[in-house]
């Protein structure tokens, strides 16, 4: 049976202002933030409020066969794991998360992260776009192709609670999950960026993260630094000279060889149509401040940057009073948090090794210095897309959009890509999403754009529909 493009427009957009809407209004009012950001996270009881929200309205959905499973681990954030039996052989697997980041300062009048509002078709709120939508955009999807009677391979979705936190959970339930996830053919994640909201945006690559702390300390205790200064050196003068030997402070090069790696020929091939596709667009989705600019005027040097060199951000700090309650005092010690995106392909716990002996070899005047890393991430790269799905990923824009597929790397990192790329080397992998210009996820005034969410939803379920073509090789 053919698929009724315009049946399939109608379910979709009836599902998300039917219901689907208030439930993500219900859910960016929790302020279920992922564990490295609230570590009393269980006793809260946020996590379990937005997982019972998603799951009960999952379990409403007219799906025949449907199953639901709250999956709990003790210390770890649950999972929601769901099954649609199918028509065909083959299995398809959907991935999102729920947890989120923290606030943040800076969101406009009237917007807040726990706040949901609905302006000019965004909806503003903390994890409506990064991820909240992801289990409500694969399910209507999934439900909206079981009405119209379209044969689908078996579909399994899986979402995290852990992901913000670097899917530090997730071993622990695959693992505990076993076989069941059986041996996807397809993989879809609804987890990343697009690259205008004009056409569907395939990821085509992951960079991985490294973050820890690096910590400074020369005294014992704080000192007037009329008495002080010009005898010991400052914390703030080391932590300038170890971050030099990481990163060129003219540039921003990162200059350690083992956080580097070659780009490939195809992936400079797809960076370089983007770039004149999107042009200036892509730097302007930056909420610059008024006389700044970017790092190049040559959008695809941005996108080379972006999503396939290292970088390195100080993304937090300790040890440095407010500056209503600073004095005239040396330091005694600072730390600051470091936040290092890895390129694909790079070895990120060689990264990691490279790192800590940088950093804390010969010590500038002898003083304490240790970088305590986190587990890191390694990124990721897409393989070689079969025909049939980039066939069905263009066919899928055309007919949505009325415009042709985009390609993106992307600058972030998903963890769980890494994993399912080394657990079933022979997947195919869909990876999409809506954080497109200003959605500024992780930021003030994240927003889903309900229009574009839409009609990613309805590509979705096109591919979806072709998928039976993934089972026959």
């Amino acid at each position: 049976m053919p698929l009724d493009t315009d049946r399939l427009r109608r379910a979709i957009t009836e599902a998300w202002d039917g219901s689907i809407l208030s439930q993500l209004e219900a859910y960016i009012r929790i302020p279920n933030k992922s564990p490295h950001f609230d570590p009393e996270w269980e006793s809260h009881g946020y996590m379990d409020a937005a997982v019972r929200l998603l799951a009960d309205w999952a379990q409403a959905q007219p799906i025949a066969g449907l199953q639901l499973e709250l999956r709990k681990i003790p210390g770890r954030t649950p999972l929601i794991l769901v099954e649609v039996p199918g028509e065909v052989r083959g299995t398809v697997l959907c991935y999102g998360h729920l947890d989120k980041q923290p606030e943040f300062s800076g969101w406009s009048e009237g917007l807040g992260p726990w706040n949901p509002v609905l302006r000019a078709g965004r909806l503003y709120g903390r994890g409506g776009a990064d991820d909240g939508y992801a289990l409500f955009s694969a399910l209507s999807a999934i439900a909206a192709l079981k009405a119209q009677r379209i044969p689908l391979p078996r579909c399994v979705i899986l979402i995290e609670a852990c992901e913000e936190s670097g899917s530090i959970d997730l071993p622990a339930h695959l693992a505990a999950i076993g076989d069941r996830l059986g041996d996807p053919s397809l993989v879809v994640c609804l987890d990343a960026e697009s690259g205008d909201y004009d056409r569907l945006w395939c990821t085509t690559s992951l960079r991985g993260n490294l973050t820890g702390q690096l910590r400074v300390r020369v005294l014992t205790e704080g000192v007037h630094s009329g008495m002080a200064t010009g005898i010991a050196p400052t914390p703030f003068r080391i932590l300038e000279q170890l971050l030099a030997r990481i990163e060129d402070p003219a540039t921003g090069r990162i200059l350690p060889g083992a956080l580097k790696v070659a780009l490939p020929d195809d992936r400079r091939r797809q960076i370089a149509a983007t770039a004149q596709l999107l042009g200036e667009q892509f730097a302007a989705k930056i909420p610059w401040a008024p006389g700044a600019r970017a790092l190049s005027l040559d959008p695809a040097e941005l996108i080379v940057a972006n999503t396939w060199e290292p970088t390195l951000a100080v993304t937090g700090a300790d040890g440095l009073p407010a500056i209503g309650n600073a004095g005239n005092v040396l330091l005694p010690q600072i730390t600051l948090k470091l936040s290092v995106r890895l390129p694909p392909g790079c070895d990120a716990r060689a990264a990691q090794r490279a790192m800590q002996e940088t950093l804390e070899r010969d010590p500038p005047y002898g003083a304490q210095v240790s970088f305590a890393a986190d587990e890191p991430a390694d990124g990721w790269n897409a393989p070689s897309f079969a025909p049939w799905l980039e066939r069905a990923m263009a066919g899928a824009s055309d007919a949505v959009f009325g415009q042709g597929l985009g390609y993106m790397g992307c600058g972030g990192t998903i963890p769980f890509m890494g994993m399912l790329g080394h657990q079933f080397p022979d997947a195919q992998f869909f990876i999409t999403g809506v954080l497109g210009p200003h959605s500024n996820a992780h930021g003030p005034n994240e927003f889903l754009d309900l229009a574009y969410v839409k009609k990613l939803t309805m590509c979705v379920a096109m591919v979806l529909a072709e998928a039976p073509a993934s089972a026959r090789g």
